[in-house]
């Protein structure tokens, strides 16, 4: 069985740009903690790629309660939108570091991420459930 994207295709250069996401995760008590972050998607097992340290409030959150929200707007557009509510699969720390130097070459232009890491980065894998997009 072909599975297919849920990101539309016309919507997947989102991920090719300097796209920022706020994603939504939620804390012990079930209040939302929303966070901006660099964003990525894997076309290939359609899951969103929010890459983290281990033990950051949005990673404790997605280990804890796997249902997240994320939205972003396009930098050059920000009529035009991709909204994604889904469950998160899997947190890994596996080909983390160099996912990390990927983005940081899409964000920043520089070749490694320049933040030191205090613990370890972590990929958090988002499966998406519910997709919006509007082009305003």
């Amino acid at each position: 069985m072909d599975h297919m994207a849920s990101i539309p295709d016309d919507f997947q250069d989102l991920f090719e740009k300097e796209t920022f996401a706020h994603v939504a995760t939620l804390l012990p008590d079930g209040a939302p903690h929303v966070t901006p972050v660099w964003i990525d998607y894997d076309a290939d097992t359609d899951r969103l790629l929010v890459n983290t340290e281990r033990d950051r409030r949005k990673e404790k959150n997605a280990r804890n309660d796997a249902r997240v929200a994320v939205s972003m707007t396009d930098p050059d557009n920000p009529y035009r939108m991709l909204s994604v509510t889904g469950t998160v699969d899997e947190v890994t720390t596996e080909n983390a570091r160099e996912h990390i130097d990927e983005l940081s070459q899409r964000y920043t232009g520089n070749d490694e991420y320049q933040s030191p890491i205090q613990s370890e980065r972590v990929i958090i894998s988002i499966e998406p459930e519910r997709v919006s997009h509007f082009e305003g």
